[in-house]
């Protein structure tokens, strides 16, 4: 189960960011078909090549595994520059969320 998951999620978010296996294996510094045994339930990538994953996709390893999280990369960056701001300007941008809520 775990697996499958593992591999359709790798796929969601290589399809997001818009990239083919092939590109994706080169730019993690594999060969051509190293996505796409991932992809194919033939291989799993080792606990070091998950985290070269989720860095490829700018996501932490708990916003990988969050099956509810459409967008983990968008959100990611969101925090990050959640971070700069000051205890003001969060409450501001707290209030919009929100107000988008309802």
């Amino acid at each position: 189960m775990y697996e499958e998951f593992v591999r359709n999620r790798i796929t969601q978010l290589r399809l997001k960011k818009g990239v083919s296996e092939y590109q994706m294996s080169y730019d993690l510094g594999h060969s051509r078909g190293y996505i796409y045994n991932i992809s194919s339930g033939k291989a799993l990538p080792p606990l070091k090549e998950f985290f070269a994953i989720c860095d490829y996709f700018e996501i932490t390893p708990q916003q990988f595994f969050d099956e509810g999280m459409q967008n983990p990369e968008l959100i990611q960056k969101a925090i990050e520059g959640m971070r700069q701001l000051d205890e003001g300007d969060l409450i501001v941008l707290l209030g919009i969320i929100n107000r988008m809520l309802k």
